[in-house]
């Protein structure tokens, strides 16, 4: 028979249960804005189809070859318009057939990427440089400096951006990539500019500013170290929207003749010969099309994951 006598030991209510220090440092470790945005990026389908699509797009920018391997400014009269488009043709020159130079329409697809792409990120940065820089200084001290600053930045934005654009594209005679890239950040950068000051003006208030500016930190250290980076994700959401925006407004000004000159590959130029010929051969028209509202829209969507996620209110 068991021992009645013994009892079983009382387990000491005293002693607190050991937690798990690996559980304890993880719940310790707070995400910051961007880790938080990072984790929404992650589950947003609108992020990750518009990361995909911008990954192919700069993947063609910077190797074209590995997608076809015609010329884009070779052609042979003999293909005058010859050729439509067939899926058993996927990968070949005449897969999206030629147009009346006998070149290939699918060769120049893909080489016009370049172009595009290259237009639109160099004036994204130029904008997002210059623009910044002044809408910083003109938050930050206030007074005479912002009201110049703001009057300057006032008076370019009261200029038509693809009318401003025009009138500088015609005083160059030879308008490559970069006389495009000037031309639209020439007028494109108010609204970078007026997004920072609005940025810098709400965050300069912040106690850790005035903490910086109390213990003697210098103009340049309290403007790059401090506010800087509590100011970027307004300033990074526009400009990726405008990305967008910059590519569509170099294919309208080769649309219309003032934008990228032959031998340049641009969809732009190739909408407007294939407008021409739209009743017999609407393949030119249609692709680099297609090619350039994908492109819009990629970097558009991707844009509006971007807002969503660093926006405090969709949380």
């Amino acid at each position: 028979m068991p021992d009645l006598t013994k009892t079983a030991p009382v387990p000491d209510e005293t002693k607190a249960p050991v937690a798990d220090p690996s559980a304890v440092v993880k719940a310790d470790k707070a995400r910051s804005l961007w880790g938080d945005a990072w984790q929404d990026l992650r589950r947003n389908w609108y992020f990750v189809i518009s990361a995909g699509l911008i990954v192919i797009l700069l993947l063609i920018t910077a190797f074209p070859g590995l997608f076809t391997s015609a010329s884009p400014t070779t052609g042979d009269l003999v293909n005058h318009f010859l050729g439509k488009p067939e899926l058993s043709k996927i990968g070949s020159p005449e897969w999206f057939g030629y147009d009346g130079q006998g070149r290939s329409v699918y060769a120049r697809v893909i080489y016009g990427t370049r172009a595009s792409v290259i237009v639109g990120v160099a004036v994204t940065l130029a904008v997002t440089l210059f623009g910044g820089l002044i809408g910083m200084l003109s938050g930050y001290f206030g007074g005479w400096i912002d009201a110049l600053l703001s009057g300057f930045t006032n008076i370019f934005l009261g200029l038509p951006f693809l009318l401003g654009a025009m009138v500088v594209l015609q005083a160059f005679t030879d308008r490559s990539i970069w006389v495009v890239v000037f031309a639209l950040a020439f007028l494109g950068w108010t609204q970078i500019a007026r997004v920072m000051r609005g940025a810098v003006i709400t965050i300069k208030q912040s106690d850790f500013v005035q903490a910086a500016r109390a213990l003697g930190a210098s103009t340049p250290r309290i403007l790059f170290r401090h506010i800087l980076p509590n100011v970027m994700a307004p300033v990074i959401v526009v400009a990726t929207i405008s990305l967008g925006v910059y590519i569509s407004a170099e294919a309208t000004l080769s649309y219309l003749g003032l934008g990228l000159a032959s031998p340049t590959v641009s969809w732009g130029m190739d909408i407007s010969g294939g407008s021409a010929q739209i009743r017999v051969a609407q393949h030119i028209l249609i692709y680099p099309s297609i090619m350039l509202s994908i492109t819009v829209l990629a970097f558009i969507m991707l844009g509006e994951a971007v807002r969503n996620a660093l926006d405090p209110k969709t949380r």
